[in-house]
């Protein structure tokens, strides 16, 4: 990335909520009019909101859904900004910068792509899958899991996908609709989730491809720490490449402070780069 690249492609808007749903396990959706940030967003990309006027400092927070002039946030409420962000009523006006950082690099329609969300790492693989639905992306699967309810209603896959148990049928609705094959992972049970981890869930599909498709294939991922070391790993283990978007704290966001940086290793050597502006998406092997 060239220095400075990032300037004058953020923007500062009033943000009006237009939409706001709760979910169990304290999660929520919020729908933004923000024209200027919904043009401009990329799938991997995110805002920094003020979730209260009394709360100085933003809370990053990966865009889910851009479109006309909305774009969508999905959000657990764990501390002080979040929970007051989830207070916040329809008609609410909040300061935002966006969209910040960089996005994924979305492959050419040869290659298949394996998305892989953990949690509240499931709103830029959402957002990825959408821009890959309007390129008529032929061969995409979607692999999601949680360990809480998953912040919509699953419904039996209308897809057939090779190499997974005949039980495992629990699909994500809105990719469905976009004609997108895909699947549930969790540990706790839930009816036609995968039971065990999402990344065993994902090398269950690269194992039914041919190993050419498998080497061809590339894995955009954003969840846990620990999700995103096993997601390279998987990658490794079959020759393909791995995009990562990480999660950090955060104070100005947008590359001025320097506290969100992480360790990356590139051909030069060991160098430290910013997640907010330099990722937050990064090759998963320069991290891992």
């Amino acid at each position: 990335m060239r220095p400075n690249s990032h300037r004058g492609t953020i923007f500062l808007e009033e943000g009006e909520i237009l939409q706001r749903t709760a979910y169990e396990g304290e999660q929520y959706l919020l729908r933004l009019r923000a024209p200027a940030c919904a043009k401009a967003a990329r799938p991997g990309q995110f805002i920094h909101l003020r979730c209260q006027e009394a709360l100085p400092l933003r809370r990053p927070l990966s865009i889910l859904r851009a479109q006309a002039d909305w774009i969508e946030l999905l959000f657990r409420a764990v501390g002080r900004g979040t929970r007051a962000l989830a207070r916040q009523p329809v008609g609410a006006r909040l300061s935002l910068l966006g969209p910040i950082g960089q996005p994924f690099q979305l492959p050419s329609s040869e290659k298949p792509v394996l998305l892989i969300g953990g949690g509240i790492g499931i709103p830029p693989l959402v957002f990825a899958a959408q821009i890959l639905h309007r390129r008529n992306h032929g061969r995409v699967f979607a692999a999601f899991g949680s360990e809480i309810p998953f912040p919509f209603a699953p419904k039996p896959a209308e897809f057939l996908v090779s190499g997974l148990p005949p039980d495992v049928i629990a699909a994500m609705p809105l990719l469905e609709d976009w004609g997108i094959p895909n699947r549930l992972a969790s540990q706790q049970g839930y009816p036609g989730c995968f039971s065990g981890y999402v990344t065993d869930l994902a090398r269950r599909w690269l194992q039914s491809l041919e190993p050419t498709a498998a080497a061809q294939t590339e894995i955009l991922a954003c969840g846990p720490q620990p999700m995103l070391a096993a997601a390279a790993d998987l990658a490794r283990a079959f020759g393909c490449a791995c995009q990562v978007s990480l999660e950090a704290f955060m104070a100005c966001g947008v590359g001025g402070c320097a506290g969100c940086a992480v360790d990356v290793h590139t051909a030069q050597g060991l160098a430290r780069k910013r997640v907010c502006v330099d990722g937050p998406v990064f090759d998963a092997h320069q991290i891992f």
